[in-house]
């Protein structure tokens, strides 16, 4: 069983698609699936679905979705030559309290990710940039958009995606400051725009791209960056811009040796 939640939701069973077409059967999936191995209590499942508005029909409702969804993992079984003795309840399984997906480890691509981020994040504390660097850019290449751009979700499901989502944004952050540890100033700078451009109040990012434009030779465009943030903070939010960052500004107006660039890499970032 193959799972997909770093973008659009997919589920194949030996290549054919278990997912169906109606939201709430495919909120039920997403939530089973990112839950694999563990159990999904009935009342998390109703808290995604209704929230504080449960109807008297709810747990006959719900049931009617774990069969819907049982009966489209029965047929991708029977398409499939790996599938043994497996049945459907094997794979969706009703346990105390609630349902589990009984999938092998690691065939969702948000374990696959969490177990590549993970080693890149400790590789970047130890100092070894060149790894982290490469485990966090595998990391990364998983996500096909935002996570389950294509599932309504509920109370639950929305906590879930939050904390991918930032979990995400770290990993992209660690990867950059890597690369720029590598000395990949210059090719990082188009990405670090872009990033700013998504992202205006994000101060991380402002100042990677700061950090860059100073060891790309362009001091003055990192102040420049700095300046507009913090117009921007000012407008939205009535704040200044963090301790860090106003560091980061002072040693930029005194040519602080930390941010000049050694070595640039026209030829673009390792793979």
């Amino acid at each position: 069983m193959d799972i997909e939640v770093l973008g659009e939701l997919a589920m194949y069973e030996n290549g054919v698609s278990i997912v169906p077409s109606a939201g709430k059967p495919r909120q039920v999936l997403a939530l089973l699936s990112l839950w694999s191995g563990r159990v999904v209590p009935v009342t998390t499942l109703m808290e995604e679905l209704w929230g504080d508005e449960i109807p008297r029909s709810a747990a006959t409702t719900l049931q009617t979705y774990i069969l819907q969804l049982r009966r489209r993992i029965a047929a991708a079984l029977r398409q499939s030559s790996a599938a043994g003795d497996r049945s459907a309840k094997d794979v969706l399984a009703t346990a105390y309290g609630g349902y589990r997906m009984a999938v092998t480890p690691g065939s969702c691509d948000w374990t696959q990710f969490q177990q590549w981020a993970a080693p890149g994040h400790r590789a970047l504390m130890a100092g070894d940039a060149r790894a982290a660097s490469a485990h966090l850019t595998r990391a990364l290449a998983l996500w096909r958009g935002p996570a389950l751009v294509d599932v309504p979700a509920g109370r639950v499901l929305g906590l879930e995606i939050l904390y991918m989502e930032e979990t995400r944004m770290q990993a992209l952050e660690e990867r950059i400051e890597a690369d720029l540890r590598l000395g990949y100033h210059a090719v990082l700078l188009g990405e670090l725009r872009t990033l700013v451009a998504r992202h205006p109040l994000h101060e991380n990012f402002c100042a990677q791209l700061m950090t860059a434009l100073c060891r790309s030779g362009s001091p003055w465009r990192a102040l420049q960056e700095f300046r507009e943030l913090r117009g921007r903070l000012h407008r939205e939010l009535g704040v200044e811009p963090s301790a860090r960052l106003q560091r980061l500004h002072c040693a930029v107006l005194s040519g602080a040796p930390e941010l000049e660039g050694e070595r640039t890499y026209a030829q673009g970032r390792p793979a």
